[in-house]
């Protein structure tokens, strides 16, 4: 059984101050409305409910955090989690990019975003999710730029690849790998930046992203995995 299934509600806040005051590492979840950001999250740990898809995408403005340790997930939801027991934290960020946001909403969000992923110190990885047939539009390489200067590893995980055929998801994911190896920094050298092709519908990429997101977390004895991203178990 994975850590990940684990996974239980924290916490969820909407400003910037009100952000838990933890010290174990974060791995962020951000991806644009309609991706299927709630459904990895859900399928990653295994729990149809965890992450909230609403019915009106782009909605939801908080922040949710759930944890990995301090509670069990049986455990009912009024019972308090042990806080000095939490390993890892998943972070749920708000999606972005729906159309029928009000302007004041989106520029909440943006500032919310940009500011956590910039400088929480928590923060141990981001998980970019994104539609294989509409990859990196213009707020996804947003969030690349935001995020890249920290240092910090990105993974790329590129959901709904049952609607492309085998050739399509091969180039897709070739021209993703192709897209983060042109983000250098200063002195020429490449960001930690991985993809992957994922499917909740088709069971595609579980392990691979499972295994990715426990070694970002550090939940795992291993380093990071050393199978390149988007192996042929994916295609």
């Amino acid at each position: 059984m994975s850590k990940l299934w684990q996974a239980r509600f924290f916490t969820t806040v909407n400003q910037l101050r009100d952000l838990p005051d933890t010290q174990v590492p974060e791995i962020a979840f951000a991806g644009r409305s309609n991706a299927g950001k709630s459904t990895a999250i859900n399928i990653l740990c295994n729990q149809k409910g965890l992450a909230f898809a609403s019915k009106t995408p782009g909605r939801t403005q908080h922040i949710n955090y759930f944890s990995i340790g301090g509670a069990h997930v049986a455990q009912h939801r009024k019972d308090p989690t042990i806080v000095e027991e939490i390993e890892a934290l998943l972070v749920d960020l708000p999606g972005y990019g729906y159309a029928e946001v009000s302007g004041s909403a989106k520029l909440h969000w943006q500032r919310l975003l940009g500011d956590y992923v910039q400088r929480r110190d928590q923060l141990a990885a981001l998980i970019l999710i994104m539609d294989s047939r509409r990859p990196f539009t213009e707020l996804d390489v947003q969030m690349l730029e935001w995020f890249a200067p920290t240092g910090k590893p990105i993974h790329c995980i590129l959901t709904k690849v049952d609607k492309l055929n085998r050739n399509d998801s091969i180039n897709v994911l070739r021209q993703a790998k192709a897209k983060l190896d042109s983000y250098v920094d200063e002195d020429g050298e490449g960001f930690p930046f991985t993809v992957q092709l994922f499917s909740a519908q088709n069971r595609i990429g579980i392990d691979e992203a499972n295994d990715k997101i426990l070694a970002l977390a550090g939940l795992t004895e291993d380093a990071e995995p050393t199978s390149d991203s988007g192996s042929d178990s994916n295609e």
